[in-house]
């Protein structure tokens, strides 16, 4: 399954070179050009690392950083910012960034960081997923059911992960899109049922209904009694 990279840089010019590249070498990358917007994304959405400026509207990296710090989460974090003197590298380290780059900087070198913060090994919390008889382990990619291993594509294990991070809450064919396949929903492509309908197959052909359609709503992983649409 590709990394997840959110990279929240005001700079259009930075944002799409950096983007670019990461998406040439295979990551995912979703840019964020404000503080704001970035808050959203930090708490809204599961990341294998975050990239962030220091200078952005509306708010800082640095709280930014500190907010999601206090929040509990272990996501790797590299600090890409023109702010180059010693006290705010040690304020920025000491805040829980994991490592800091200056501007201007060389793509290859921000490349070789991105893959190192990514080598280190992710927390079980953040690795393994379960809902009733599922689990999902992110650092085998390995799925079960009840015991029996599931083959899933990039793409299902994906639509999975998303699903277990969210149980019981009935999620848009809009937002499941968005976030599955990093593009916005048109309403007209059947892409996103048809890998429900390949998930659902593999995890339901021998155990209960466990991905509930929610008529005119979207898709729920709920392992109760919901009606579902015909």
């Amino acid at each position: 399954m590709p990394y997840r990279i959110l990279f929240v840089e005001d700079d259009n010019e930075i944002a799409e070179y950096v983007a670019r590249g990461m998406q040439e070498e295979g990551f995912l990358v979703t840019v964020a050009q404000d503080g704001r917007v970035g808050r959203v994304e930090l708490e809204s959405s599961q990341w294998n690392l975050v990239i962030l400026d220091w200078w952005l509207p509306h708010c800082e990296g640095i709280q930014l950083l500190k907010s999601f710090r206090e929040a509990g989460n272990s996501v790797p974090v590299l600090f890409l910012t023109a702010r180059d003197a010693i006290p705010q590298r040690v304020e920025a380290l000491n805040a829980g960034a994991d490592d800091y780059l200056c501007k201007p900087f060389s793509f290859e070198e921000l490349l070789a960081r991105v893959r190192a913060l990514l080598r280190r090994p992710s927390s079980t919390k953040d690795a393994v997923w379960t809902y009733q008889d599922i689990v999902l382990d992110l650092t085998t990619n390995r799925a079960e059911r009840a015991g029996q291993t599931l083959q899933l594509t990039a793409r299902e294990q994906s639509l999975l992960h998303f699903f277990l991070r969210h149980p019981g809450e009935v999620l848009s064919r809009t937002r499941l899109y968005e976030h599955v396949w990093q593009d916005q929903y048109d309403g007209l492509s059947n892409t996103l049922e048809v890998h429900v309908m390949e998930l659902r197959r593999k995890l339901e052909t021998t155990r209960p209904r466990v991905i509930q359609t929610i008529r005119g709503r979207g898709y729920s992983l709920d392992g109760s009694d919901i009606k579902e649409e015909s």
